[in-house]
């Protein structure tokens, strides 16, 4: 059965998203893959059923869908990835997150709480962490007054908003903001969660590639305050 594609209440209108919606599930549908669907929803902790569509193939797929279609502005990305969001199988998200990572150039600051509620609703690595690194940090990159909202999210009760706020400089490089990197590792150095002391670890790890001796400098000075994942995970190339 074809999933629901009537947009949900909320959701803007864009007459885009609606012919990626009836592509994207028919596309989707058709290559839906039961047995692959099981394990592939096991190894994930099962936080979403799968339609069992291999990555390579939904590339594919996907490629197909969006085929001679024109560039969205920011109301396309934010009515797509929304209704891919009340989809039920996680592919569906993985299409939105590829979609806004190719198209966040066309979106404003204000794309931000859209991509807050996407990063909330029903979290888990697989979708969070491309958020983070390819959606929020883009758009905290074009515009420096975002970093107030990093600063408030890295404070935040939502683990997932602390990760993403951790990992939003990510692909950043020379251009990060080390001094606030350093400060979010260290504010949430005790945190008791291990998606986000494994963040701390990867986001040093992958700045340690740019300025290994600020990295190493940092981890000395924290001492005890890391634990020893976020530790390990920081200094494993080094």
């Amino acid at each position: 059965m074809r999933p629901n594609t009537q947009r949900p209440p909320g959701v803007p209108h864009s007459a885009l998203a609606d012919l990626l919606l009836e592509r994207l599930t028919a596309a989707y549908g058709a290559a839906a893959d039961p047995a692959q669907a099981a394990p592939m929803a096991a190894y994930m902790k099962d936080v979403a059923p799968f339609l069992g569509i291999r990555t390579p193939l939904r590339r594919q797929l996907s490629a197909a869908v969006t085929k001679d279609t024109p560039r969205p502005t920011e109301t396309d990305c934010a009515a797509l990835a929304l209704r891919c969001w009340e989809l039920a199988e996680r592919e569906y998200r993985y299409f939105a997150v590829d979609y806004l990572r190719r198209h966040v150039p066309r979106c404003s600051s204000g794309f931000l709480p859209v991509v807050r509620h996407l990063i909330v609703t029903q979290p888990w690595w697989d979708t969070v962490d491309l958020l983070a690194a390819h959606t929020v940090g883009p758009l905290v990159a074009a515009d420096p007054e975002l970093t107030a909202v990093m600063d408030a999210w890295i404070g935040d009760e939502d683990l997932w908003l602390v990760r993403a706020a951790l990992l939003h400089q990510l692909a950043r490089k020379s251009a990060t903001d080390a001094g606030r990197l350093f400060a979010y590792c260290r504010r949430q150095a005790g945190h008791p969660d291990f998606f986000v002391r494994k963040a701390i670890g990867w986001a040093l790890r992958e700045y340690a590639k740019t300025d290994p001796g600020a990295v190493r400098a940092f981890v000395a000075s924290a001492g005890d305050l890391l634990s020893p994942l976020s530790a390990r995970e920081a200094l494993k190339n080094l």
